[in-house]
């Protein structure tokens, strides 16, 4: 349901840069168009690239919002119905895995086809826009962060057995799991202000969604039960033949206004 996504390294005169930045770019371009066979074959010419994220542009979909409350106008068919919801269950696996702290119903999409018949291939859901997660800590200030999806009546509807099929044996593969923090690790070391601290936590943080989402998932909890789930953190402090590699750490503090 994430569209293909990619950390590349591009430049663009768009893009925010500093005064000195764009005045050096300038000055190498002048000086390599002076001198071409001297400073033009050493120096490199452009803006500096920037890393960040490239993600497909979908074509066809539409902002979750309108399509639900057109949803809630005209029903799906119950197939339809059904596997729209099985989308949206892996949406809420994949927010609540990352700790999304930003998904609003404008920010997911939907794209539906009456014409086809078949559900697999009528209609379907991209989670765009998902920069602003792995959070080191849960909310514990003013803001909860909450996922918007939580008071649609699809967040009332137990975890389908077919979810649970899907996901369930792959979070519970300890190895399969390290082998994923792995990678993230990997990705977020992209990062000049990489801090292998700030990592751990917030691997501590994923660790203890997957814990909770593994549990509801096992429980057939539905999604609106599983955000209201006490949150923990599990930790790599256990040391010492016999003793667990983890700890499990419940949150003692909460944002002043929650939401669910």
């Amino acid at each position: 349901i994430v569209p293909n996504t990619k950390v590349v390294a591009l430049a663009s005169d768009t893009f925010n840069y500093t005064k000195f930045d764009r005045a050096k770019a300038k000055s190498v371009k002048f000086a390599t168009e002076r001198f071409p066979d001297t400073l033009g074959k050493k120096m490199k010419q452009g803006l500096p690239p920037k890393v960040g994220s490239f993600q497909v542009f979908v074509n066809g979909y539409k902002d979750a919002d309108a399509w639900i409350r057109r949803f809630q106008e005209e029903p799906l068919p119950p197939k339809m119905k059904d596997h729209f919801q099985r989308l949206f269950e892996r949406l809420v696996c994949l927010d609540y895995i990352i700790r999304n702290t930003d998904r609003g119903n404008d920010n997911w999409l939907i794209k539906y086809d009456k014409t086809q018949e078949d559900p697999e291939k009528a209609i379907f859901v991209a989670a765009i826009d998902n920069g602003l997660a792995f959070p080191f800590k849960h909310p514990d200030e003013w803001r909860a962060y909450p996922y918007y999806w939580a008071w649609l009546p699809n967040a009332s509807e137990p975890f389908s057995d077919e979810t649970r099929d899907l996901l369930l044996h792959k979070l519970k593969d300890l190895e399969l799991v390290q082998d994923m923090i792995d990678e993230l690790c990997r990705l977020f070391k992209c990062d000049k202000s990489f801090d292998k601290d700030l990592q751990h936590r917030q691997v501590a943080v994923m660790r203890g969604q997957i814990l909770n989402l593994c549990q509801a998932l096992e429980e057939k909890k539905t999604p609106l039960q599983l955000v209201q789930m006490p949150l923990l953190r599990i930790e790599s402090e256990g040391k010492g033949k016999g003793k667990s590699p983890f700890i499990q750490k419940f949150q003692d503090k909460y944002p002043l206004f929650s939401s669910c």
